[in-house]
C-alpha cells in the first residue's frame, strides 16, 4: 500500500499533535511535531539573552547563531511518541511550558528561522508515510500532501484544554494568561508576512470544540482509509 502524506493544520492548542501522534501510531507513519521545532528555537533564544526587554527578537543575533541549533526527535517506547532534543539534551518539559509559549510566535514570523525549519521538515518526509503538524504544513511544507486538515477549535475550548494539559502535569496556570496568549498567537500567526497561518484550499476544515478526542481520531481515521482507498 502506497504510504501517503498526511498533513494537519490549524491554530494553538486545538488538538492538533494529539490527532496526529495517535493516527500516526494507529497507521505505523512517522509523526512530526513542527511546533516543537519552533518551540526549540525559542527555548534557545530565551536561554542566550537573544531576547529584547520588550518581547522582541534580537534577529541578527539570532541569525548568526541558527547553525548552533540542532534539533531532533526520539521515539519514548513508555510515552509512545517522539521526544524533542534540543542539541541533544531532553527538552520535552521545558518548550511546554508558559514561558516558551509566550515568545514562540515571533520567533516562528523570522523568515530565516521557517526556511530552516521548512528545509529540514522537507528532509523527514520526502519518502511518504509521515504525519506532521503545525501551522503551514498543507501551504508550504508539503503542498501536494495527499491529505489535508485544517483544525479549530473556540479560543476559551482551546485555552481551557491547554490549562487543564498545564495542570495535569502539576505545573502552574492561570486561565485568563493562558485565554491572552492563545488570542495573541491567533493574531500574530495568521497576520504574519511569511508563511501565515491559513487554511489550504484543498484541506478538510474540523472544528472540534464539542468533540472528544476517540470521536476526533475517528473522524480523521477514516479520512485516512478513503485517501488510501483512493
Amino acid at each position: 500500500m502506497k504510504k501517503i502524506t498526511i498533513a494537519i493544520d490549524g491554530h494553538s492548542s486545538c488538538g492538533k499533535s494529539t490527532m496526529a501522534k495517535d493516527l500516526a501510531k494507529k497507521i505505523g507513519y512517522v509523526y512530526v511535531d513542527t511546533g516543537a521545532m519552533y518551540r526549540s528555537v525559542t527555548l534557545f533564544a530565551l536561554r542566550n539573552n537573544l531576547f529584547e526587554e520588550d518581547g522582541t527578537v534580537k534577529v541578527e543575533e539570532l541569525k548568526k547563531r541558527m547553525k548552533e541549533i540542532k534539533i531532533s526527535f526520539k521515539f519514548n517506547p513508555e510515552a509512545q511518541r517522539p521526544d524533542t532534543y534540543l542539541n541533544g539534551e531532553l527538552v520535552e518539559k521545558e518548550i511546554r511550558g508558559m514561558e516558551v509559549s509566550n515568545h514562540v510566535s515571533p520567533i516562528s514570523a523570522i523568515g530565516f528561522v521557517r526556511e530552516a525549519m521548512v528545509a529540514q521538515q522537507q528532509r523527514m518526509g520526502k519518502k511518504g508515510g509521515i504525519v506532521m503538524d503545525g501551522r503551514d504544513i498543507g501551504t508550504v511544507v508539503f503542498p501536494n500532501a495527499e491529505l489535508k486538515v485544517f483544525v479549530t477549535a473556540t479560543a476559551e475550548v482551546r485555552a481551557q484544554r491547554r490549562y487543564d494539559e498545564l495542570k495535569g502535569k502539576g505545573q502552574e496556570a492561570d486561565f485568563e494568561e493562558i485565554l491572552k496568549n492563545v488570542q495573541e498567537r491567533d493574531y500574530i500567526d495568521s497576520h504574519r508576512e511569511v508563511s501565515p497561518l491559513r487554511q489550504a484550499e484543498d484541506a478538510l476544515l474540523l472544528d472540534n470544540s464539542n468533540m472528544t478526542i476517540p470521536e476526533q481520531n475517528e473522524w480523521l481515521l477514516k479520512q485516512f482509509e478513503l485517501r488510501v482507498k483512493d
